[in-house]
């Protein structure tokens, strides 16, 4: 079974900020998961949703967004009192290195809200972690985004992020695997994917019982918020 700190170590510190990933390395994982947008001025963004609204208080959108406005922003923290920002790609690669498995970036790309967001990306990992990019896992909902990262590079590893289950669409994306919400996973699921070629991620999963039930139905692996609880 394979266990993928979501967001980092967010049931600990303030999900995908760099306390967040080291965190999760420090409890021993060594494969994480992470969303990625694109700002005003062109750089990768480490956060979930499009706007600032639920983990700052703001209803501003990332997008609208310089490097340099983040500070204007600080994230609510509710596990310590030093101030944490929403960080960059580049950031966050230096801090998961260390003994790294697996690191599987989300492209939050939705009806492309962010136009190059796959180049940008697959720029960022050549120049500044070539290590790491052939440890990178990319995955989404937008199948156009995940196209387009096809065509961008032959090689990538692409997960297929889905809310509704179609082989066909993971083995025409050349996808390793799918990942899809525990609640819609099914054992012949499994099977399907298994018989394929492919493997199956389920999110997010925090509790180890659960976790060793859809091991025995067939899972390959789990997004945890609670890491610490899977790795040693």
């Amino acid at each position: 079974m394979i266990y993928f700190a979501h967001r980092g170590a967010s049931q600990e510190r303030v999900q995908n900020t760099l306390p967040a990933f080291a965190c999760a390395r420090e409890l021993g994982a060594t494969r994480y998961e992470l969303d990625v947008h694109l700002s005003k001025d062109g750089a990768l963004l480490v956060h979930h949703d499009y706007s600032l609204l639920s983990t700052a208080g703001v209803g501003v959108q990332l997008g609208s967004l310089t490097v340099a406005d983040l500070k204007k922003y600080p994230l609510i923290n509710k596990f310590t009192q030093t101030p944490v920002f929403v960080p960059r790609l580049q950031d966050v690669l230096p801090v998961v290195r260390p003994q790294l498995a697996c690191l599987n970036i989300e492209l939050k790309n939705d009806d492309n809200r962010y136009p190059g967001l796959e180049a940008a990306v697959l720029a960022c990992l050549r120049q500044m972690a070539p290590d790491i990019l052939p440890k990178t896992l990319f995955s989404g909902f937008d199948y156009d985004t995940l196209i387009r990262l096809r065509k961008l590079d032959k090689n990538a590893r692409i997960g297929l992020l889905t809310r509704s289950f179609d082989v066909s669409k993971a083995l025409a994306l050349g996808a390793e695997s799918v990942h899809m919400n525990y609640t819609r996973f099914t054992p012949q699921i499994a099977q399907v994917c298994h018989e394929n070629g492919l493997k199956i991620y389920l999110y997010t999963v925090n509790d180890p019982a659960l976790a060793a039930r859809f091991a025995d139905e067939g899972a390959d692996g789990i997004f945890t918020d609670c890491i610490g609880l899977f790795v040693k």
